[in-house]
């Protein structure tokens, strides 16, 4: 976390929190969601004008990953100076960056930092054929660019051999919210 954010939090310690404001599609890319963003549905509904703007200020989407973080209810959110911000997943909290060569595999998750390829505990396919990767970070999905490099690392034993599972399962079994705004409603 950014010390001027530790220090807004320190001088303003009661700011309440929001939620629906702010998502991560299954790109890796960040949303800001106005009112009327907010009133076309919910984020991960697929209803046009719902994700919201994507955000394209490369300094901006770096503050945020750089203060993103989750409870351990596994609501994730962004630590914005003294308020919570509260984030909604189109899919899983990380997007996975992958790129295979030289017969080596390199991750990095959506907000930049590399992860070792060795810390790759499990990978996962769903019903829809997309890639998950569990990590000690936590779940994440591969972004759909990376599938050619992803399938050669599965090929060449880069990665964990997948295992099938049921995209409804996910948030239950892997300890993240999709949807904190919803969660607070009901």
């Amino acid at each position: 976390m950014d010390d001027i954010v530790k220090q807004a939090m320190a001088k303003w310690p009661n700011v309440p929190a929001c939620s629906g404001w702010l998502g991560l599609d299954a790109r890796g890319g960040w949303y800001m969601r106005d009112d009327a963003a907010q009133g076309c549905g919910a984020f991960d509904s697929g209803k046009p004008g719902a994700k919201g703007s994507l955000l394209r200020h490369e300094k901006l989407c770096e503050f945020i990953g750089r203060n993103y973080l989750a409870e351990p209810d596994g609501r994730w959110f962004f630590q914005n100076g003294p308020q919570r911000v509260y984030v909604e997943l189109e899919c899983t909290p990380w997007v996975w960056r992958l790129r295979w060569a030289d017969d080596s595999l390199e991750i990095h998750d959506h907000t930049g930092r590399a992860l070792a390829s060795e810390a790759v505990q499990a990978s996962f396919v769903d019903e829809l054929g997309r890639l998950y990767l569990q990590t000690p970070q936590g779940l994440g999905l591969v972004h759909s660019q990376d599938m050619l490099d992803a399938s050669a690392a599965l090929d060449a034993e880069g990665l964990p051999a997948w295992k099938e599972l049921d995209s409804a399962e996910l948030p239950q079994r892997f300890g993240f919210v999709r949807s904190p705004a919803r969660s607070l409603e009901g």
